[in-house]
Parts: C-alpha cells; structure tokens; sequence
C-alpha cells in the first residue's frame, strides 16, 4: 500500500493502462509537456512519447471527435477536459455521436472512449471552472457516467473505466486532488469493486445519504457530527451516477427509512431529483418522512468569496437529516 494523492493515484492508473495496452492514448490541451492543469497526466508524455501522450489545441470538440475517429479504428483514448465549464463545445459530439453510435449500428461499433472531466467548486475558481454539470450527461443514454471520490478508487476506476467498451464519463472532484489515502498499487483489478456498484462508506441505522465526488468528505463529516447527537447517517458514495446501483440503494433506505440526497450541483432539476424519484416509486411504504435534497442554488457560479455560502456544506446536510425526522 502506498500512501497517495487523487491526483497521483489517477496518474498512476493512466500509467498502469499505457502499460497495460498500446491501444491506449491518452489526448488535451496540456496533458503531455506541462502534464495537465492538476499534473494528472504529468511525466506521460515523457516516459510514452509523444505519439501516445498528445497536446491538443484549445478545441473540445475537436479532442472529442479525433477520439471518436481514434476509438473507430480500435484504440482506447483517454480525453482530458481542463475544466468542467470547457466541455460544452464538446456537448454536440459527445451526445450526437459518442453515446449514440453503438446503438445505432446494433452493437457492431463500439466507442472506448474516457473523458476525463475535474468538476465542482472548492478552489476559489468563477464560473467555467467549478461547475457540476452531471446531470447533462446521465440525462444522455448511450453514456456511463462514474465519480470518483477517494485515491483508491480513482487509481481503480479510471483503469476500469478505459477497459470498458462504452464511453464513459470520468468525473473527478478537483477539490480533492490533494487529499492522500493509502492505494494498493501491486494488486490488480480483480478484488476491485465493479465500476456500477455504489459503496457504503459509513454505516447507520437511521437516515441513508446518498452522494458522490466531492460531497462524500462532506457528509462523512456530516454523519460523524450526527452520531454525537445520537443519529446514525449511513453514508453511501454512488460511484456510479449512470447506470445507478439501485439495488444498493434501495436496500438501505428500506432499513433506515430515510433519505437525503447531496450533490454540489444545483438542486434544480439535479441527478438528485431522478435518485429521489426512484427511491420514492421503489421504498414509498418503507419512508418515514419525503426524499429531501442538498445542493447549490439555482444561479451561475459566483466569484470565489460568495463560493462557501453557495457550496453545500456540513451544516446544510445536517439540516436535511434534521428535516426529515420532523415528519
């Protein structure tokens, strides 16, 4: 076990792949001499060349659609997005062409293609910079969409994920990239867990919350707080946001009887709004009290000294919770 930063730990997977498979590449504004915004990709390019690790121009829907073509041709590229905000240039490609081109050829044509994409607030950065626009993209079926959370499983998951036949979206909460944790580098993939599974952080018998990216720190902390008043919070990081694992999901709030919901995100029209749909069709006899939400408010990012009031934090969870034992 080596002790590891998010983003090290992503390094590190990228590494394993290139290793692992010539097919893969790795392509985005920066990615090879400088190694990314965030030295994700830092020290590739250098150790697999330049024909492998590729510095794009300053245009999204061009890295998307050369992937595309790439990915046709029987490789597995790895796109980095610079910052959230960035992707929607890219928008008409990955929604027109990269999620709909397996179904539309019957399964004949398969696009491996991984876009890496840093996303939410937390580091003082306007608008374009610090958005969370997740919901665009489970919105868009032909696409899974993953987030990691921890150094462990973003070491795991961005292997899984450029194994994988689909497109994936790879969301990567920037806010954490230096946060460390111990990350089994010697072991393989085979006692990791599946791409599609969410995982119980903390476990509680009183209220199920559910989130992911950056927000599992934060109720983690959340739950901590709680169980000095005497309220146990099982804490559940999705992992996967497309497809959900809603067999772990609804089991565990047919236990507690309860749920919130919290992402960074705005709550308005959220991927929290579809979760606590499905949880209410699926455990409505089970709840003790409605499916409450946590989120950011509906307005563009704000200027970093406005960031902590707009961001959800500790206190904003524990109000949840509170709310739904007042039914």
């Amino acid at each position: 076990m080596t002790k590891l930063t998010l983003s090290r730990a992503l390094n590190e997977g990228l590494r394993k792949a290139l290793e692992s498979d010539p097919k893969v590449l790795i392509m985005g504004e920066d990615v090879g001499k400088l190694g990314g915004v965030f030295r994700v990709t830092d020290g590739l390019q250098k150790d697999f060349g330049e024909a492998r690790v590729v510095d794009t121009p300053l245009a999204e829907s061009g890295i998307v659609g050369t992937a595309i073509g790439l990915a046709l041709r029987g490789y597995r590229p790895v796109c980095e997005i610079q910052f959230d905000g960035f992707v929607f240039p890219a928008f008409d490609q990955i929604t027109t062409q990269l999620a709909k081109m397996r179904y539309r050829s019957s399964g004949n044509l398969m696009l491996p293609v991984v876009i890496r994409i840093p996303f939410g607030g937390g580091i003082g950065a306007v608008e374009h910079h610090s958005e969370s626009p997740e919901a665009l993209f489970t919105h868009t079926a032909g696409l899974r969409v993953v987030a990691c959370s921890d150094p462990a499983d973003a070491y795991a998951m961005i292997q899984q994920s450029i194994i994988c036949d689909d497109p994936v979206i790879f969301f990567e909460p920037k806010r954490r990239y230096w946060e460390r944790a111990e990350v089994d580098t010697a072991g393989g993939l085979a006692d990791a867990l599946p791409l599609d599974k969410a995982r119980t952080v903390v476990g509680g018998t009183d209220v199920t919350v559910l989130c992911y990216g950056p927000m599992v720190k934060t109720c983690v902390a959340a739950a901590a707080a709680a169980g000095q008043e005497g309220r146990s919070l099982e804490v559940m990081d999705l992992r996967s946001l497309s497809p959900l694992d809603t067999d772990t999901i609804f089991e565990s709030v047919r236990r507690t009887r309860r749920c919130v919901v919290a992402h960074e995100a705005p709550v308005t029209g959220g991927l929290g709004a579809e979760i606590a749909a499905r949880v209410t069709e699926a455990c409505f006899y089970h709840l003790e009290a409605p499916v409450l939400r946590v989120g950011a408010f509906s307005t563009p990012y704000p200027p970093s000294r406005l960031e902590e009031h707009y961001l959800p934090d500790l206190d904003r969870v524990l109000d949840a919770v509170d709310r739904t034992f007042g039914y």
